[in-house]
């Protein structure tokens, strides 16, 4: 949590003097909420210290309120008279934002004033308790690799958006050439100055569709950088007027956006423990049994995961053969269309790559569920089947993934020692907002059925 002693005003003052060094007056504090998005609120910068001492409140309810800003009824928030909540600028995490002059950035921390304690649904604070619940052994270091689309207005189109740079045949390219007016490049550039662990980007599959790799790192820091690139790449998106959207499958004619998390775990000497040589363990494929044991965890746990990675009702449309996305619970040696795959790189490069997420997760949540799956993996000592030969979307050589929203939040809720790590609190709220979002969708009348059934019957 952060630190509120008096040696931390006396930092807070020292940060003051060193934005102003910078023509900086105004710190933005972000911090996520349920869904991965980010909350905030812009101090002038010589209110900084007091925001740090006392922390800037916000309605509890933020963390109940719907994309559309429908406020959910969830414990805590309507019934309770919708109290606050406090949120503290991390000093650690400040930096200046390099397309906006004059404003620097830092996340803030979500505290409860009646206990003093973390706010239960912070995605931040949850990620922490299940760190501290999984410290014993090795360490798990992970690198986010996240997809985004960039769409351009277009009034023709039913949703007002288009995707930009529309054009065959430029997957995996660079330039003009996929990229009129490089976004790419601009993007890279900011990010660069924003310090968050970007080291390359092209353009992806779909047209407008590009991904951009993030560096590995411990797991807080990891899921930190990730929020903040989502966040980053929206606004960055925002002053060239065009939308970035991390939706799983925002066109039918597109393909889908993916999260994938690649995790290997140290020592206390900082050794790849996923090593074949590190535990005297290692197989036929130069993994350790550290690393069978997580690869299991994860297997294991993969329909309670498919909830916190694919947390939205779109992002079932985003599974199916043929897509890349898996749908089978399996995993495989450099094989993509495992929903666990182990890339071929060996040493300190052993990982492994989780394949199941879509862009849409919060990264806390995504970083919190697979830390948790792969720890209980390493208690249980489990083994996993052999791996994937061949494609991977062939019925009846794996079990299936939950195909729906409501099947994986059943599938959640189901998985006692999952949740236990998770936490009750955390699940309970998770598991009401958004068995909240598939009533709301139920009720709605969407455009596709309104062309099928319309005319005809």
């Amino acid at each position: 949590m952060t630190d509120t002693s008096p040696a931390h005003d006396d930092r807070a003052q020292q940060a003051v003097t060193a934005l102003r060094a910078q023509d900086i007056d105004v710190v933005r504090v972000v911090y996520p909420d349920l869904l991965g998005a980010d909350r905030a609120r812009d101090v002038l910068v010589d209110h900084l210290p007091a925001a740090v001492r006392s922390g800037l409140t916000f309605c509890r309810a933020v963390y109940h309120t719907s994309p559309q800003s429908d406020v959910v009824p969830m414990p805590g928030g309507l019934a309770a008279g919708m109290p606050d909540i406090s949120v503290r600028p991390d000093l650690e995490t400040l930096c200046a934002l390099p397309w906006e002059p004059g404003v620097a950035w830092c996340l803030g921390d979500a505290v409860d004033p009646a206990t003093g304690e973390a706010a239960t649904e912070s995605p931040r604070d949850l990620l922490r308790g299940v760190l501290g619940r999984t410290a014993e052994g090795p360490r798990a270091v992970i690198g986010p690799e996240l997809e985004y689309y960039l769409c351009e207005r277009d009034a023709s189109s039913a949703t007002g958006w288009s995707p930009y740079g529309r054009a065959p045949g430029n997957v995996y390219s660079a330039g003009l050439r996929g990229d009129p007016d490089g976004h790419l490049l601009r993007t890279l550039r900011h990010l660069k100055g924003l310090g968050i662990g970007a080291t390359a980007g092209n353009r992806e599959f779909g047209s407008g569709q590009f991904e951009i790799n993030l560096d590995h790192s411990a797991a807080l820091d990891a899921a930190d950088r990730a929020f903040r690139f989502k966040s980053a790449v929206k606004e960055i998106a925002r002053t060239e007027g065009r939308l970035a959207t991390f939706m799983a499958r925002p066109f039918n004619e597109e393909g889908g956006s993916g999260f994938h998390l690649h995790l290997s775990m140290v020592d206390a000497d900082d050794r790849n423990v996923f090593e074949g040589r590190a535990d005297g363990d290692a197989d036929a494929h130069g993994l350790s049994g550290t690393a069978r044991h997580a690869i299991a965890g994860v297997l294991a746990h993969a329909p309670a995961l498919t909830a916190l990675l694919n947390p939205t009702i779109n992002s079932y449309k985003r599974f199916g053969p043929d897509t890349l996305a898996p749908w089978l619970i399996d995993w495989g040696l450099d094989n993509r269309s495992a929903m666990v795959r182990v890339p071929p790189e060996r040493g300190d490069g052993t990982r492994l790559e989780l394949r199941l997420g879509d862009a849409t997760a919060n990264p806390y949540l995504a970083v919190a569920g697979m830390v948790a799956a792969v720890g209980l993996g390493l208690r249980e000592k489990r083994e996993p089947p052999e791996p994937l030969r061949g494609y991977g979307y062939q019925e009846g050589t794996a079990a299936r993934l939950p195909g729906t929203l409501g099947a994986a939040l059943d599938a959640l809720e189901a998985d006692a020692d999952l949740t236990e790590v998770l936490g009750a609190d955390f699940t309970r709220s998770f598991l009401a907002y958004k068995r909240n979002e598939i009533e709301r969708f139920q009720q709605y009348v969407t455009d596709w059925e309104f062309k099928e059934y319309a005319a005809l019957i």
